[in-house]
């Protein structure tokens, strides 16, 4: 097995193909070792999560138009069906924490340039079905039938 790393000038920089991260990959580590930044510094337990809901607004506010929207109708049916949830950014991605762990959180298509948004559960989401159950659901677009079925995975998770 070879060292992907080259060494140049005193420096050491990593070969991207070797490293087995696409950029997009890279980026979102990035951004997550930002937001734990940013979290470290804030202040009172108030002040976080105004400024945690205020980082989600923005980063909806920034995708395109086709995520946006998507993001924007989960955003809202989490604050109807399942408040006790915080706003956060978690990997650059808007996301939903109980008692401080990622319960729930929705990834733009842009993100990873996928072929479709998808809105995906952790393990601390109550959705166990036996001995195998989705976590992530694809989302390709909004009506009455798509919002109920989110409204019924957040409440049914957020328990």
């Amino acid at each position: 097995m070879t060292d992907a790393r080259k060494t140049t000038r005193g420096t050491r920089t990593t070969d991207a193909a070797a490293d087995g991260f696409t950029e997009e990959e890279r980026g979102a580590m990035k951004a997550r070792a930002k937001e734990v930044r940013a979290a470290s510094r804030a202040g009172s337990a108030a002040e976080k999560a105004a400024a945690a809901e205020a980082e989600v607004v923005a980063k909806i506010a920034e995708m395109p138009e086709d995520d946006r929207v998507l993001a924007q109708k989960v955003h809202e049916l989490v604050g109807e069906v399942a408040p006790e949830l915080a706003p956060r950014l978690w990997y650059g991605m808007p996301a939903y924490a109980k008692d401080g762990k990622v319960l729930c959180f929705f990834k733009p298509a842009s993100k990873f340039k996928a072929r479709y948004a998808t809105l995906g559960f952790s393990d601390v989401a109550a959705l166990d079905d036996g001995v195998m159950w989705a976590t992530e659901f694809a989302v390709t677009g909004l009506g009455p039938a798509v919002e109920e079925r989110i409204a019924t995975l957040l409440k049914t998770a957020a328990n």
